[in-house]
């Protein structure tokens, strides 16, 4: 059986690929991420194309092609969840029964009062669900005044601080974003804090992108420190290190935007590295799905395929690609949320098998279990695909219609 030297996983954030059969449960029914963007325009991607995306279901002008130079497929999300840490999560081989709490209501007030007793400050704002870009325009002027933080959350499992640069220092927000951190790893052990700092002035607050996620701890018993634990590389891109609490990282390597992951991606490749290197483009869920900008998310789908040669030319002839997503987050769809959808699957290395029709895999851990088996190792959940890749194997490739 074919085994690769490193093998590089792509997640595109929130780039989801139809709607789960269980999406009505979550009120996501008929949201269809890639294929509403597609039907948007003509939106070009002839690398995602000759990978076989077109080939994983009908696509509006991205067309399947006879020979495709990947191997094609989509996940299923086992968990109960639909959020980032949830889908990276499964993609490591930890399924989630439960969920992470959310608050729709806003947060109780004991947690709040605790809050503003231990971080020190002169009380809070909001405490809503709401979107990032409406609430600094909301709450920007008074918040400037005050000193306040704006605490607000959404339909995912977060604690989301935003705070003016010049009101309350970099340092100073990353600071209390621990202590709500610490304060919601007990009976409200709440997905993720997050610090969302922004500049400007009134009427034209903007985020930067000095963003930071403090997610509660992943169970050890996962892919990443399964392969440190080996002496492998585990080189995290972007938003990935913090998504796991840095746990089993051995590098991380700093981006902010799409255009830096694909750049540190590349740098990861050009290093004498034998692992995983692990990159999350974080754009086209934040910049676009959230904010429900479909001509935003058709434009950024079209700089990635772009890249990819220059990734296809940083590979070696025994890495291998895995391009991905966590969940959905359909722009034409209603609300600011989330969508529960079929994460894509496009696999691609010069050395792995082609056209191979991947189906419907039962759950992202697939992804996970996939990369331990191609380095001698073995995860709790998931079923590897790395004997339907491999070029020395006769495997049929199951059907998973």
């Amino acid at each position: 059986m074919t085994k690769f030297n490193r093998v590089t996983l792509i997640v595109l954030d929130g780039a989801g690929i139809g709607a789960m059969p269980d999406a009505p449960e979550w009120g996501d029914a008929g949201s269809d991420t890639f294929g509403h963007i597609l039907e948007s325009r003509a939106v070009r991607l002839p690398n995602l194309q000759r990978y076989g995306l077109g080939n994983v279901r009908p696509l509006a002008n991205v067309q399947p092609v006879v020979h495709p130079e990947g191997s094609f497929g989509k996940c299923a999300l086992r968990s109960n969840g639909k959020d980032t840490t949830t889908g990276h999560w499964e993609m490591a081989g930890i399924i989630l029964k439960e969920a992470f709490p959310t608050y729709p209501d806003g947060f109780p007030k004991s947690i709040l009062d605790r809050f503003v007793s231990e971080a020190g400050v002169p009380g809070i704002l909001g405490n809503i669900p709401a979107s990032g870009t409406e609430i600094i325009k909301q709450l920007g002027d008074e918040h400037v005044k005050t000193g306040k933080p704006i605490v607000y959350t959404s339909a995912d499992s977060v604690f989301q601080i935003a705070a003016h640069e010049e009101v309350v220092p970099l340092d100073r927000l990353y600071e209390i974003c621990e202590i709500a951190r610490r304060i919601l790893d007990g009976e409200h052990k709440v997905g993720r804090i997050i610090a969302r700092p922004f500049l400007g002035r009134t009427g034209s607050f903007y985020r930067t992108e000095n963003r930071h996620d403090y997610t509660v701890p992943p169970p050890r018993r996962n892919l990443l420190p399964a392969l440190k634990d080996e002496d492998l590389d585990v080189v995290c891109i972007g938003k990935i290190a913090s998504i796991y609490d840095s746990l089993g990282v051995t590098q991380d390597l700093v981006a902010k935007n799409n255009q830096q992951s694909i750049d540190q991606t590349i740098f990861a490749l050009a290093q004498k590295t034998r692992g995983l290197i692990f990159s999350n483009l974080v754009d086209f869920d934040m910049l676009y799905g959230h904010r429900r900008d479909t001509e935003g998310y058709a434009r950024a789908l079209e700089h990635f395929d772009s890249a990819l040669p220059a990734i296809e030319a940083a590979m070696r002839d025994d890495d291998l690609m895995i391009i991905t997503a966590d969940h959905g987050n359909d722009p034409t769809f209603p609300g600011s949320d989330h969508t529960r959808e079929y994460a894509p699957l496009l696999v691609y290395g010069r050395s792995a098998k082609p056209g191979v029709n991947l189906g419907t895999r039962d759950s992202l851990a697939d992804v996970g279990q996939t990369i331990a088996e191609n380095f001698g190792l073995k995860l709790v959940a998931g079923e590897s695909f790395l004997a339907e890749i491999s070029r020395e194997s006769s495997a049929p490739a199951k059907n998973r219609a």
